[in-house]
């Protein structure tokens, strides 16, 4: 992980593709995936805890039961991903592109969601939001809540 985020220290221009990558219970963390593209991956149970995922795309990517635990996740784009039984704690979700995400039974306790889209999201059994603070966050109709 060391050599990965030294890499990408050194180049931050690069935009690491894993478009499908099958890495289901993988140990990521603290790994910097600034802009990678994630599209469909699959990272169920992966450790992702204090990632940088930063402007990555995450769409229709399966982080079931992953750890985001202060993760960052802002500006995001995690359209149709499954995140259920995430931990979201203190997660940051600035800006990110939640639309159509599956959250049900997620963790998301002192996550920032500010400016989040979550139009067509489930967020079913979500434990900690209550209290939050969603400012600007983008609900419609289709967003299910508790």
């Amino acid at each position: 992980m060391k050599a990965w985020n030294r890499w990408r220290t050194e180049t931050p221009q690069a935009e690491p593709d894993l478009r499908g990558e099958d890495l289901r219970g993988a140990n990521l963390h603290g790994v910097n995936l600034f802009k990678a593209n994630l599209f469909k991956a699959n990272l169920t149970r992966a450790d992702l805890s204090e990632a940088n995922l930063f402007g990555a795309n995450l769409t229709g990517a399966d982080l079931s039961g992953a750890d985001l635990t202060r993760a960052n996740l802002g500006l995001a784009v995690l359209r149709d991903a499954n995140l259920r039984e995430a931990l979201l704690f203190r997660a940051n979700l600035t800006s990110a592109n939640l639309s159509g995400a599956d959250l049900r039974e997620a963790l998301l306790v002192g996550a920032d969601l500010t400016g989040a889209n979550l139009s067509g999201a489930n967020l079913e059994k979500a434990e900690g939001l209550a209290g939050m603070g969603m400012t600007s966050v983008i609900i419609d109709k289709t967003t299910r809540l508790q």
